[in-house]
């Protein structure tokens, strides 16, 4: 039996031998340091997290490692490393530094990302606090290539991002609403409903709510989004008092995408925070469209969020709902659009 699947057997406190730690998460920490303890701390359907305490001489720190267990799923551990490098450019002082990431070595069909441990306070930064780091982050990131995309595949949870480069936004934003509706009926089962309906819905709403964006000589910058900015994904560490933000899913896009998991009623960054962005940052042209297209890249949060958790599965009927109700707003799509 491995470490890892000892971890998964044995309660929140167990606490592992040293010795069991797989050498290449070993090799990742710093050469001079003594680990002391190992314990599980926290867990996915598809990861286990380990604190891991070490001593450098004569002073203790904590490390986090994530372990990805599912071999489907390797490419998270890159892919977090990746984006937390890429964040850390921008707002180094609100993220958890990465460290390092790679194969375990007892089986190399599973990854591991590490990064320095923070101890959280269990309450969420002010709306404030969140908007000077988003703000900060959106308006200084710059895209390496001037497109849309990332260099690594990213992940929403299981779902894969998908990040080939494009100077068209709509083009990302398509192909990734087309992949999220499938990867929600097949954890979900087929929805004939949902297909008809967001056959119409992509051809005319994506094309209405977001071509605009990149015609009649307005333009969008490609921004780096966290991607999975939400109240649970963002917490005050101890020591620095500082918001902190983790679990990304990043990728250069339109920065109004960022705000998807924001604005419902089960997240405590809600409609007051989109007011507050769009009021500070200001909202892309054409600026009257800016509530329409937080609610379209809800629907995609939704669609993703009811393929990953069954308790969600209502989420595809609040999604349908939605597209309806743009549906009806903008019968006839693109053609009906007014410069």
């Amino acid at each position: 039996m491995s470490d890892i699947t000892v971890l998964l057997n044995e309660s929140r406190a167990f606490k592992m031998s040293t010795a069991t730690l797989d050498r290449a998460i070993l090799a990742a920490l710093p050469a001079r340091c003594q680990v002391l303890s190992v314990r599980r701390h926290g867990k996915t359907n598809w990861s286990t997290g380990l604190k891991i305490s070490v001593e450098i001489d004569g002073k203790k720190y904590g490390y986090f490692a994530k372990v990805v267990e599912r071999e489907e799923y390797a490419g998270m551990s890159e892919a977090e490393y990746d984006g937390q490098v890429a964040l850390a450019t921008y707002i180094p002082d609100n993220i958890v530094a990465p460290v390092a990431w790679g194969f375990l070595e007892h089986d190399p069909s599973r990854s591991f990302f590490l990064t320095r441990f923070c101890h959280f306070i269990e309450y969420s930064p002010s709306n404030r606090e969140v908007l000077a780091i988003v703000k900060k982050l959106h308006l200084s990131s710059v895209s390496p290539t001037g497109k849309f995309g990332f260099h690594v595949t990213t992940f929403y949870g299981p779902p894969p991002m998908i990040n080939d480069w494009t100077d068209n936004w709509e083009e990302y934003f398509t192909r990734q609403f087309r992949a999220n509706l499938v990867y929600a009926q097949q954890e979900r089962g087929e929805d004939p409903e949902l297909q008809n309906l967001s056959e119409e819905f992509i051809k005319k709403i994506i094309p209405r709510l977001l071509r605009p964006l990149q015609t009649g000589g307005r333009k969008i910058k490609p921004t780096l989004c966290h991607g999975d900015l939400w109240d649970g994904n963002i917490q005050i560490d101890v020591e620095t008092k500082q918001p902190i933000m983790f679990d990304s899913c990043c990728f250069y896009g339109h920065n109004e995408m960022d705000l998807q998991c924001m604005g419902d009623p089960r997240y405590a960054l809600g409609m007051d925070f989109i007011d507050l962005y769009k009021n500070e940052i200001g909202a892309s042209e054409p600026k009257q469209d800016f509530y329409d297209r937080h609610t379209l890249y809800a629907i995609r949060n939704n669609i993703c969020t009811a393929g990953m958790w069954p308790q969600w599965a209502p989420l595809l009927t609040t999604a349908k709902d939605e597209m309806r109700r743009l549906l009806s707003k903008y019968p006839d799509g693109l053609d009906g659009f007014k410069e």
